[in-house]
């Protein structure tokens, strides 16, 4: 479990400090991502094209559960609270998140990224 908070960690890390390269190390290369936007499943290239228009100024992350899947494969499960600049029109954002990280090579790599917004 610490290996994938470890991950998680580096990849919000990575968001907050829009640092394409650190975020790009951590998806798979068939990577899909679905965000709270609206606007469908994202690729890799899409997902680290993003990272310049986001504006996540600091995030607390809680409640993780580890679903083990198979030996190269794993369900991680865990909530985000986002907080954005003092300028923004919202200032928190609390999101459930699910992903499924794969074990290719010998590296782990997020497959998968699905957030629900949570009131």
């Amino acid at each position: 479990m610490e290996m994938f908070q470890a991950k998680v960690k580096a990849e919000w890390e990575a968001v907050k400090n829009k640092d394409k390269k650190a975020y790009g190390e951590l998806l798979a290369d068939d990577y899909q991502g679905v965000e709270v936007d609206g606007k469908g499943e994202r690729t890799k290239v899409q997902a680290i094209n993003e990272l310049e228009a986001g504006n996540v100024s600091n995030y607390t992350l809680w409640g993780y559960k580890l679903i083990p899947l198979a030996p190269d494969s794993a369900f991680v499960i865990y909530e985000v609270t986002l907080q954005f600049p003092p300028k923004s029109v919202v200032h928190y954002s609390r999101v459930y998140i699910t992903e499924l990280w794969v074990k290719r090579a010998g590296q782990w790599k997020e497959l998968h990224y699905q957030e629900t917004h949570v009131k």
